[in-house]
């Protein structure tokens, strides 16, 4: 339980949860080919129930290998087999103890240089991304956006979605928050966002890094916390 810690903490907590459960499910081995996307979450959701106890997620869970690593958090492409030599991504939003946590990671199977560059390319682009924001915490989301399009480019991807992130916290946040652009990392949030909430509360941000190849038709994705 994380009864009398600070949200912050609460956040932390739920979000090394995510990163237990993913390592958890790379030590057993459970990313294989052969497997449909869907048995893989099934899988995975079967791996938080016994490590956690979680059975709530504040959003759909995501598996998506090959063609469908093109898609966005939006998109409901049809359920692939998991092929040998691929490329597979995860995108959980579990709950704990009423936080939210957010993360995401891909996957290669097999010794593909591009896919493998790719998959390293992810992470640097979130830790500069993340090191940027750190040096300028009260730029726009519209400017952030622009910065994260511009490091996926100069390492030779096509970012694959229309924004980088959004807020987490306690649930519901979509709920308290709503769907307005000031919420996501986007070219429509002008405002600063280190904006505080109605409440007077610092808020926190997810930072996503979706990287798309269009002419070998795969991309991959990397998701966790900004702010903390």
């Amino acid at each position: 339980m994380t009864t009398g810690l600070s949200v912050e903490e609460k956040t932390i907590s739920a979000q090394g949860k995510a990163f237990q459960l993913f390592q958890e499910a790379k030590k057993q081995k459970l990313i294989q080919p052969g497997k449909t996307e869907k048995q893989l979450s099934d899988e995975v959701y079967q791996l938080a129930d016994e490590l956690f106890g979680v059975k709530k997620y504040w959003h759909k869970r995501i598996v998506r290998s090959g063609l469908n690593t093109l898609e966005t958090y939006s998109g409901n492409p049809p359920n692939l087999i998991i092929q040998d030599d691929d490329i597979v991504f995860f995108d959980f939003g579990p709950i704990f103890d009423s936080y939210e946590a957010d993360l995401g990671r891909t996957y290669v199977l097999g010794q593909d240089s591009n896919k493998l560059r790719l998959q390293k390319d992810l992470e640097c682009i979130f830790i500069e991304g993340k090191q940027f924001y750190k040096e300028n915490p009260e730029l726009s989301g519209h400017d952030f956006y622009g910065k994260i399009v511009s490091l996926s480019e100069e390492r030779g991807w096509q970012y694959g979605n229309s924004h980088c992130g959004h807020l987490i916290g306690e649930f519901s946040h979509e709920r308290r928050c709503g769907e307005l652009p000031e919420n996501y990392i986007c070219t429509d949030n002008l405002k600063s966002m280190d904006t505080l909430d109605r409440h007077g509360e610092f808020r926190h941000w997810i930072l996503e890094i979706h990287l798309v190849d269009p002419t070998n038709q795969w991309g991959g994705f990397y998701e966790d916390l900004l702010t903390l």
